[in-house]
């Protein structure tokens, strides 16, 4: 049976639309798509923050499990304006992730459900 995880900051949401932020499924966790938001639930419209911040947010949710991102072996992400700022959004994935990498699909889009957000991540990591 999966196991559903749940940080703390991510409870309120969970609450309000009801999904989970990450399961445990057999080996692998699986994450929901996570933007850049801030402690306020607020998204910056500084990219480079913004991008930033969702993978901050990844992290930790991948460490409420003991995982990182060496762990991570696929990556969907979702972009408005994927061409524009595709370049901006590697040079943050790249500080976060490093060889070797996980295979990942980047899909240009027309809107996202929070206001504001330019990209939603979703990644899936093998458990230790």
């Amino acid at each position: 049976m999966a196991r559903t995880i749940i940080p703390a900051w991510m409870q309120p949401m969970h609450d309000t639309y009801h999904f989970a932020p990450a399961v445990i499924d057999g080996d692998h966790l699986r994450c929901s798509g996570m933007i850049g938001l801030r402690p306020d639930l607020t998204v910056s419209e500084n990219l480079t923050e913004q991008f930033t911040q969702a993978f901050e947010n990844l992290r930790d949710l991948l460490g409420e499990v003991g995982l990182g991102f060496a762990d991570v072996t696929e990556m969907t992400t979702y972009h408005i304006g994927l061409a524009g700022h595709i370049e901006e959004f590697c040079a943050v994935k790249d500080a976060f992730i490093s060889a070797p990498y996980p295979a990942w699909t980047a899909v240009g889009i027309s809107e996202l459900a929070s206001p504001g957000a330019a990209v939603e991540i979703r990644i899936t990591a093998r458990l230790r």
